[in-house]
C-alpha cells in the first residue's frame, strides 16, 4: 500500500492574508489533521480545547484543537485542526477532506470531488 501526500495553503481564517504552504500525509482513517505547532504559531491558529486522540498503536495522547482554513486548488473550508507537538507531522485527516468537498480513492490513492448528497 502506498502513501498519499498532497501540498495545502493553510490560514488562520479565510480572509487572513498570511499563509503556509504545508505538505500533508492523507489519512482518511484521521478524523481531524494536524498541523506542527511551529506552523499555528505562524499563523496566529489558537487551541481552544484539549483533546484526547489514540494512535494506531493504541497510545493516548491529548492535544489542543483548534480552527484553520485549508485551500486545494482554489476551493477551501474551515475545518477542526490539532496543533502538533514537537515531532508531530503533519497529517491531513477526513473532516478536512470533506470540508474541501474531496474524497480519497484507496486504490488510486488519488483525491477527487466528493459527490454532494442533499438527504
Amino acid at each position: 500500500m502506498g502513501l498519499t501526500s498532497i501540498q495545502l495553503k493553510i490560514k488562520e481564517a479565510r480572509k487572513s492574508d498570511d499563509y503556509l504552504e504545508i505538505e500533508f500525509l492523507i489519512d482518511s482513517g484521521a478524523v481531524y489533521s494536524l498541523i506542527p505547532k511551529v506552523d499555528c504559531d505562524k499563523l496566529a491558529i489558537e487551541g481552544y480545547k484539549e483533546m484526547d486522540f489514540f494512535l494506531a498503536d493504541g497510545t493516548k495522547i491529548n492535544r489542543q484543537v483548534g480552527d484553520a482554513y485549508f485551500e486545494f486548488e482554489g476551493e477551501g473550508g474551515m475545518a477542526p485542526v490539532i496543533i502538533g507537538e514537537e515531532g508531530d507531522e503533519p497529517v491531513l485527516g477526513a473532516t478536512t477532506l470533506e470540508s474541501l468537498g474531496l474524497i480519497l480513492n484507496p486504490f488510486k490513492r488519488e483525491l477527487y470531488p466528493m459527490r454532494m448528497l442533499m438527504v
